[in-house]
């Protein structure tokens, strides 16, 4: 065997943050089985020369006890690992990076990828969120207030009833409204006539009101499929695109948030997404994968559960979201929280006091409670307003 005497990486490494559970000295050793898991799967004692063992492999930086279940009896010998990795390892590819981070030993038990640290070396090669936050406010001309989304729904309408939908959302301004994710390219709702006569929709319901609000239209599909689906809702008159990325993958979202030829926002939708992530002891931690992984991907807004609505992420899981969505991130644009999931009006008050003005709010059934769509959407954006709200100080939301 050719010997690596002549391997000579930078040095530079990026951190994973596990959380392991058992006794001090198992936590080390399953760590230290980590460490070669992840980089050359391969038995330590076999490694052929020193330079692979100490450029390659992984390296374990600390290891604490988790401030997770510090007052739980639930795993009271919980601990979190930190392991760094060499730079080169990630390549300059996301699907590499996610690979090192937890390819093998997300099929391990009692393993939790809670958070991760990428130095400018790694992420230079991401271009990230195209619009983010303010670049989206900024297409929209809407500064100081949470933005206002809703679905197109339920699956059965013909493309005539969702335009007609759509246009009456617009009159009520909503911001953002986009697709079920339900609705893909199906015999009674075609692709093409469905975003043909929303967009249009939404155009006519925009020259009537002088605001703008954008359609969004699930481009989800096969591989084969994806970026032609994405180009033909550009052409239509698309103003943005829904994708959920756990059904594509991650880098398929990376790819239409650095197409050019597009430049669009992207609206990340989380379905079966959540499979990774509901486990305390497994998956991947909520902020990491709802909010550092798919801004890292270019998502210019992330759609998560809210706490309060039909599933089951708590307040704690939703602020680490919102936290990871906007927190500083190496020069990649802050992107929006998306609050969902059987979200209702009386509601937006404390979702507003909860998530701040840089937040996406999507009501989608409560918003249909009434006869008069319109009307019910114009009730959601005055109780958004900067200045409808106060706290328990009589401080309006928007001055805290």
């Amino acid at each position: 065997m050719t010997p690596s005497s002549t391997l000579s990486l930078s040095g530079e490494r990026f951190t994973a943050v596990y959380s392991l559970s058992g006794t001090a000295a198992e936590v080390e050793a399953r760590a230290s089985a980590i460490c070669l898991e992840q980089t050359v799967e391969f038995p330590e004692a076999l490694i052929p020369n020193q330079a692979i063992r100490t450029q390659i492999v992984g390296a374990i930086a600390e290891i604490e006890p988790s401030a997770r279940f510090s007052s739980s009896d639930e795993s009271p010998n919980s601990f979190e690992v930190s392991i760094r990795y060499p730079v080169e390892t990630a390549g300059r590819e996301l699907t590499q990076l996610l690979n090192v981070l937890f390819g093998n030993v997300a099929l391990q038990p009692g393993v939790r990828l809670q958070r991760i640290e990428l130095p400018p070396a790694l992420l230079q090669h991401y271009q990230g969120p195209r619009f983010g936050i303010s670049g989206l406010r900024q297409r929209l001309g809407i500064t100081d207030r949470p933005l206002l989304c809703t679905a197109l729904k339920p699956m059965g309408l013909s493309p005539a009833e969702l335009a007609d939908m759509a246009y009456r959302l617009a009159l009520g301004g909503i911001d953002l409204i986009k697709d079920d994710h339900g609705l893909s390219d199906q015999i009674f709702c075609p692709f093409d006539e469905r975003v043909s006569r929303c967009a249009e929709a939404v155009s006519r319901a925009n020259q009537q009101t002088g605001r703008t609000s954008l359609y969004l239209p699930n481009i989800t599909a096969p591989a084969d499929e994806l970026d032609a689906r994405a180009e033909r809702a550009r052409e239509r008159g698309a103003g943005g695109l829904l994708l959920c990325p756990g059904l594509t993958g991650l880098d398929s979202l990376r790819r239409l948030a650095a197409d050019e030829r597009l430049g669009l926002p992207i609206l990340s939708h989380p379905a079966l997404l959540g499979g990774l992530s509901l486990g305390p002891h497994i998956g991947i931690a909520h902020g990491l994968l709802f909010g550092t992984l798919t801004r890292l991907a270019g998502a210019d807004a992330t759609i998560f559960p809210s706490y309060g609505g039909r599933f089951a992420f708590t307040k704690a899981e939703c602020q680490e979201i919102a936290n990871a969505a906007r927190a500083p991130m190496n020069g990649l644009a802050p992107i929006w929280p998306v609050p969902a999931g059987g979200m209702r009006l009386e509601q937006v008050p404390e979702l507003v006091r909860f998530y701040g003005a840089d937040s996406l709010l999507l009501i989608g059934g409560d918003l249909h409670a009434s006869g008069d769509l319109s009307a019910r959407c114009a009730a959601f954006r005055s109780l958004v307003e900067p200045g409808s709200q106060t706290d328990s100080s009589g401080n309006a939301w928007g001055d805290l």
